[in-house]
């Protein structure tokens, strides 16, 4: 039973509330974007800082503890707190673990100055998206290192959220955003993460995996599907990350574009298989990319919608 002090009209049908809760974060992300000040994730971003500096000590089992104390008590309270008002802590967990008009605008600081001939600035502003060295990336390597990257975050700042959330809720949008911000602090492989980031990486990669596989199928449905599938099929496979390869795989053959190839990472060069077919991207295809993530959130939207009603 709702309680009489839930934000939400008592003659709603229960299967309403949680597409009404997405609709409604989904709404906020877009009008208000990231809070700009006290966003919760810089705040989570802290502790698990601290939280490393304390406990790394080159072993698997501190990754393991530092990963559950960083995560298990924020999951926990969200869960504690949840029956009191459930859709206003859906939708409000939701809206924090979500990040298209973010993704958006990143990469428009992107595509806009390439598109101007203002190499030196997108090369700046991509280097705010992507791990890889861009000081030396020409026009076609700026587009494709932004086109990767909202292919790629689009499973990590949209439809990852809204697959743990269609699960478990705004504690699973939770859930879901935290492991991924540690897996971005702690999932590298050098001296000082390789063990003890090794459960971050794996968390990440469980949560992941269904979603991003949800994730390339939606990229194909809304483009060149048939491309799009067959890239997938052969492409993923030689990917390392066993999620980025179907998500930009199936998202390069959707929108026709060639990328992969050599990228610079610390200082080396590493040559990544191919993705996609076409030709290399331009500025546009940023934008292009853009669109496709937004199309996707709209059909995820509808989506739980209808599955709603069919529940019911």
């Amino acid at each position: 039973m709702i309680p009489p002090f839930v934000f939400a009209p008592s003659t709603w049908p229960d299967w309403l509330f949680l597409p009404l809760a997405a609709l409604v974060a989904v709404g906020l992300d877009r009008l208000l974007g990231e809070p700009r000040r006290w966003h919760p994730l810089v705040g989570f971003g802290r502790l698990a800082a601290g939280l490393e500096a304390r406990l790394n000590r080159g072993r698997r089992a501190a990754g393991v503890a530092a990963w559950l104390l960083a995560v298990g008590p924020w999951v926990g309270l969200a869960w504690w707190l949840r029956p009191a008002a459930p859709f206003v802590v859906d939708a409000v967990l939701l809206y924090f673990a979500l990040g298209a008009r973010s993704l958006g605008d990143h990469a428009a600081a992107v595509a806009v100055p390439l598109a101007a001939g203002d190499l030196d600035e997108a090369r700046r502003r991509v280097g705010w998206m992507v791990s890889r060295d861009t000081a030396a990336l020409d026009a076609v390597g700026v587009a494709k290192a932004g086109v990767e990257s909202v292919l790629e975050n689009g499973n990590d700042a949209v439809f990852g959220a809204l697959f743990w959330f269609a699960l478990l809720g705004g504690p699973g949008a939770l859930l879901f955003r935290l492991a991924n911000t540690l897996d971005a602090m702690w999932g590298y492989k050098n001296s000082r993460f390789l063990a003890f980031g090794w459960a971050a990486a794996r968390c990440d990669d469980g949560l992941n995996w269904p979603a991003a596989r949800l994730t390339a199928l939606t990229y194909a449905l809304l483009g060149r599907t048939r491309r799009a599938l067959a890239c997938w099929q052969t492409q993923a496979p030689g990917w390392e990350s066993p999620n980025a390869g179907p998500v930009m795989a199936a998202g390069a053959g959707s929108l026709g574009v060639a990328l992969g190839g050599a990228a610079i990472y610390h200082g080396r060069e590493e040559i990544r298989p191919p993705l996609g077919e076409g030709s290399p991207p331009a500025a546009a295809d940023i934008g292009r990319a853009v669109a496709l993530v937004r199309r996707g959130l709209w059909l995820w939207l509808g989506a739980l919608f209808a599955l709603g009603a069919l529940h019911a």
